[in-house]
């Protein structure tokens, strides 16, 4: 067993309610590290071409990764994998807080997920052992009402993953949830549980990681407080959480406002980070062992819009979604909405963009007031915002169960040009960063395996004229050093978004927080990225090895979906991101353009080692040691 690891995986058959326990070959983790990678060699494994996402064939993959609860920041991440039921193709989301470090103490480095119960269980893994359990007394209840429930039957301190109300009322974008507040958000991971009649995943135990060298990791974990006021970026991060990032996207142009028609906010001060630092902030949480604490925790007790700190407070991309994007500067509002999506356990990004995506669709005459269940859904209605929102995860009415299919599919259902509006990449909503004002992304959105993501690479700031000398210094590590004119995608900010996603894509499977590990402005590089994992293991680990992981992952990525049918039909931008936008911003008038984009994605795949239809080459996969994946 290589140090970091358990060396035990576990794999669950709920057809027939057989649990076994797998120790792979320490080659085996260093492969793939952990996360995501990991989980796809048992999904092309295992999972039959064309099963549907929501049938017993899909398989899910839950995988900590390779320093998962070591003591340094940062390392406390979870990687849910399945066929997703929102795009047909790879499904991937990450999550945070405790949950992924206690696995790791409860004796595993995984859970391979596959069957379907009969009736509805949770599966509770304490001390090593394992067994699936009665969850039917759990069923119909807000997140918070059962962690209280597990908590009192297997112990307080034990962490729960779950699906919540918003996946048994058939919400595509349903998540997995912890502490009630922390997801594994995107890509409707949180449906795929509960079409397995899975509710819950319980763990806890006492198992210590093993550490290799402790005196090089703990030198390092020193460095890590000391840095943070040295970073600007670090300091506003741990000051008001990922919110710090509104006033800067607002003041580049790249605030989504009003459905992606503007780039720009006005109210935008109101739903600010610091605002929500000044007003109703009650503490700064944080994850297992992280000094970072960037995860907020808000309390309003009086008011229209009251918010218990049980679930939370909201994100930069939630604050984005149901503010901007809404055409909302009211943060109780908001708030409230982000603890409704916690407690239902569904996507803030995609339930808040399809509510603004719905809102245009009133205000331009596509759907009346008599379809949206008499809700006057107007820009800047925060009460029609929260009335749409709990039909939505309730389900409530056609229009509740047509809001819960996600944007691209109520267009679908809506018709009369509703398409026009839409954000969505592989049937995910964009998140709050526009590829107008940072094009390199715009590429990214479109060639993501699972839809269009902000935590797939790099953003353009950090490689465009004017950079910071800490942050290109930084990049030179993974051979990035000529930043570019703003606004372009040149053949160099292709390589700076191929490179960076192949980074990103490797935190993904060592499973290390984004905001922690990166390429420029976290709080360690990608050199203390392989020294902290060369301590914990032992391995003499590069850079240049760990790039090779994220290329894995990517490709792994990409084989699954051809096998499913997907290719560069599907890497596609929506039309809206081709329009001008409107207001008076530094993006006004800005959009991008169609041959820029077909330009891009064709250097990208080339890249890549992939053909002109975005598939792998058999020599890439071979030079990866990945032939098997074909």
């Amino acid at each position: 067993m290589p140090n970091g690891y358990t060396g035990k995986i576990l794999h669950v058959d709920l057809s027939n309610g057989s649990l076994s326990v797998e120790q792979p070959e320490e080659a085996f983790y260093r492969k793939y590290l952990g996360g995501s990678a990991m989980g796809m060699h048992y999904i092309l494994r295992d999972m039959p071409k064309g099963a549907d996402p929501l049938s017993p064939e899909n398989v899910l993959t839950l995988f900590t990764g390779v320093t998962t609860g070591a003591p340094i920041s940062g390392q406390s991440r979870l990687n849910a994998n399945a066929k997703s039921p929102i795009s047909g193709g790879i499904g991937d989301s990450q999550s945070g807080g405790f949950f992924p470090a206690e696995l790791k103490f409860a004796g595993f480095d995984g859970i391979v997920i596959k069957g379907k119960s009969s009736t509805p269980v949770y599966l509770a893994i304490i001390d090593g052992g394992y067994e699936l359990r009665d969850a039917s007394h759990l069923m119909g209840k807000i997140t918070g009402e059962v962690d209280d429930i597990i908590h009192k039957e297997v112990d307080p301190k034990a962490e729960i993953l779950q699906h919540g109300i918003g996946a048994e009322n058939g919400v595509l974008f349903s998540t997995l949830c912890s502490m009630s507040n922390r997801h594994n958000g995107r890509t409707g991971m949180g449906l795929v549980m509960a079409s397995k009649n899975l509710k819950a995943v319980v763990v806890r135990g006492k198992q210590k990681v093993n550490v290799a060298d402790q005196k090089s990791l703990t030198a390092l974990n020193r460095i890590g407080p000391k840095a943070i006021p040295d970073n600007p970026d670090m300091v506003g991060l741990a000051r008001d959480g990922t919110a710090t990032v509104v006033l800067f996207n607002n003041t580049i142009g790249c605030l989504p406002t009003r459905n992606y028609q503007e780039g720009q906010f006005e109210g935008c001060e109101s739903i600010s980070g610091e605002r929500m630092t000044e007003t109703i902030l009650k503490e700064r949480d944080t994850c297992y062992a992280c000094v970072v604490k960037c995860k907020r925790v808000v309390e309003i007790k009086d008011g229209p819009y009251k918010v218990n700190p049980k679930y939370g407070g909201p994100e930069y991309e939630t604050l984005g979604t149901f503010g901007s994007y809404c055409g909302i500067d009211d943060i109780a509002a908001v708030s409230l909405a982000n603890q409704i999506c916690n407690e239902y356990a569904v996507d803030s990004i995609a339930a808040g963009a399809t509510i603004a995506f719905a809102m245009e669709c009133y205000e331009k005459g596509v759907i009346t007031k008599e379809q949206t269940n008499g809700i006057d859904l107007k820009f800047g209605n925060a009460e029609a915002m929260i009335q749409a929102l709990y039909a939505m995860v309730k389900g409530d009415g056609e229009f509740g169960k047509t809001l819960g299919m996600g944007s691209e599919r109520a267009a679908k259902a809506w018709g009369k040009g509703s398409e026009e509006f839409l954000i969505t990449v592989k049937g995910a909503e964009a998140p709050a960063h526009m590829p107008q004002a940072k094009r390199s992304l715009g590429l990214i959105y479109a060639v993501n395996p699972f839809g269009a993501d902000h935590q797939s690479s790099e953003h353009d700031p950090y490689y465009e004229e004017g950079v910071a000398d800490f942050n290109l210094d930084r990049l030179k590590q993974i051979g990035l050093g000529s930043p570019q004119p703003t606004y372009s995608l040149t053949e160099e900010k292709v390589r700076f978004a191929y490179e960076t996603e192949v980074f990103y894509s490797m935190l993904d499977s060592a499973e290390l927080c984004q905001f922690v590990y990166g390429p420029t402005w976290t709080l360690y590089d990608a050199k203390d990225t392989a020294q902290m994992i060369s301590a914990v293991t032992g391995w003499d680990v590069s850079v240049d090895e760990l790039m090779e992981v994220g290329r894995r992952r990517l490709n792994l990525f990409r084989v699954f979906n051809a096998r499913e049918g997907l290719g560069r039909k599907d890497d596609k931008l929506p039309k809206k991101f081709f329009k001008q936008l409107k207001g008076t911003g530094p993006t006004a008038g800005v959009a991008l353009t169609q041959e820029e984009i077909e330009t891009a994605i064709t250097m990208y795949y080339k890249m890549a080692g992939w053909n002109e239809d975005g598939v792998p080459l058999s020599n890439t996969l071979e030079k990866l040691d990945l032939a098997w994946a074909i």
